[in-house]
């Protein structure tokens, strides 16, 4: 999977107004995973309440999706900021056609979206059913 623009809402410890951002997020070959933030992602394949993915450092639950054009990317019953990485900006400026950030974003430096060295090790246990 190609990096995309994407958005990432955490759900454990929250509602439907828990922390949120924006950014560029990739996945690995397979797909399996979704690296954002320097954080990686694997799908609940559904059995999640209100989330999609989880942290597989934390087990800490997340909603993960695309933008959408509207940017009404937060639950109809949440609310709050987002943030969006500074590096992403322009790209969202494209994909949204617009020239300005609405006034729900701002600005932040996000980590790479890319597998980190001791995400592999913990990737590998789960791949292998050590870690449910």
């Amino acid at each position: 999977m190609k990096d995309r623009l994407i958005y990432v809402e955490q759900k454990s410890g929250h509602s439907d107004d828990g922390p949120a951002w924006i950014g560029i997020g990739g996945a690995s070959k397979t797909g399996a995973t979704v690296y954002f933030n320097g954080q990686a992602f694997r799908s609940l394949k559904g059995s999640g309440i209100g989330s999609n993915y989880f942290d597989i450092e934390t087990g800490e639950q997340y909603w993960i999706s695309g933008i959408k054009k509207n940017n009404e990317d937060r639950h109809w019953a949440g609310g709050g900021e987002i943030l969006i990485d500074e590096q992403a900006i322009k790209r969202y400026f494209k994909e949204m056609d617009v020239t300005s950030l609405p006034g729900n974003l701002k600005r932040t430096p996000l980590a790479p979206a890319k597998q980190q060295d001791h995400h592999v090790q913990i990737e590998h246990g789960l791949n292998e059913g050590v870690l449910d």
